[in-house]
Formats: C-alpha cells, structure tokens, sequence
C-alpha cells in the first residue's frame, strides 16, 4: 500500500473515531434522561406497593387501638391513643365482649356493648365503613364510638365519664 492509502485510511479512521465519539457523547447525554424517566415511572409503583401493603396490627388492645385510630385518620375522626385508652380502661376494663346488663340501656332494651360500652342503635348511627358491623369486634367498637364521640364532644379525648 503507499503512504497515500494509508492516509486516506487514518483519515477515515478519524472520522470515523470522531463519529463514534460524539455518537456516544450523545448516548452518555441520554442515559440520564432515560434512566431518570425510567426512575420516576418505576418510583410510584414501589410507592404504591409499599403503601398498599396490608398493615397486621396484634390482636390485643394496643393492636385493636392502633388499628382504630389508622381508620379514624383516613376518615377524620379525631382523637388519640392516651384518650381512646382512658375511656376503654373505665367502660369495660379492656374486655371487648363486656355487656352493661343493669343500666337504664339494659332495662329498656338496649344493653351497651364492647369496649366501649356502645348500645345497638348508635353503633349502627356512627359505624364506619371497612370496619365489621358486629358490635362485638374490638376494631369496630372503638371506631364507632369514637366517631359518635367526635360528633357529640369533638373527640373521644374530651369524655372523661360515662357517655
């Protein structure tokens, strides 16, 4: 080959390298906007799962109230542990199937129930939806009355007697 060739050659070759550079300059310049894309879409469905991911609360008081109060926040119901808590120690001791079969309640009908101490008709009154309707279930009790209580008192954490 003569000296020629060979420059045309590396010439070519330059262009070439030249070419292939800026091509992966522009790649370089890319990958960022394309990797934050993919980022941000892939950001809301971890977001979405880890926040769709069933909360397990244990199945004692401090679990039935932690539980009650995350339903009371997505539904605006005011109130707090300390006062929930109060009010549950002085109705039924903690005793989620404690029945009041002696008060006026009882004589007419209608004996308070539960944690704390709901008669039928405003269970049903003040129920809150996703929570069972037996007045029974612990969750459902406390949500209920603290719903009845934000209505009558503007929250559970203003009773400090029977209710």
């Amino acid at each position: 080959m003569s000296a020629n060739g060979q420059n045309r050659h590396a010439r070519t070759g330059r262009l070439a390298r030249k070419l292939a550079v800026a091509g992966t300059g522009a790649a370089v310049l890319a990958l960022p906007l394309i990797g934050a894309t993919t980022a941000s879409a892939a950001t809301p469905a971890a977001a979405t799962t880890a926040t769709t991911a069933a909360t397990t609360y244990p199945d004692n008081l401090d679990g039935w109230i932690r539980e009650s109060l995350d339903i009371m926040a997505q539904h605006g119901i005011p109130g707090t542990y300390e006062g929930i808590h109060r009010n549950i120690m002085r109705e039924s001791s903690g005793n989620p199937l404690a029945i009041n079969n002696w008060d006026i309640n009882a004589v007419n009908g209608t004996p308070s129930k539960g944690l704390l101490q709901v008669i039928d008709p405003t269970f049903q009154a003040y129920h809150v939806p996703g929570t069972s309707w037996d007045p029974y279930d612990p969750v459902a009790n406390i949500t209920a009355a603290c719903n009845y209580a934000a209505d009558r008192y503007g929250s559970m954490d203003n009773v400090f007697s029977a209710y």
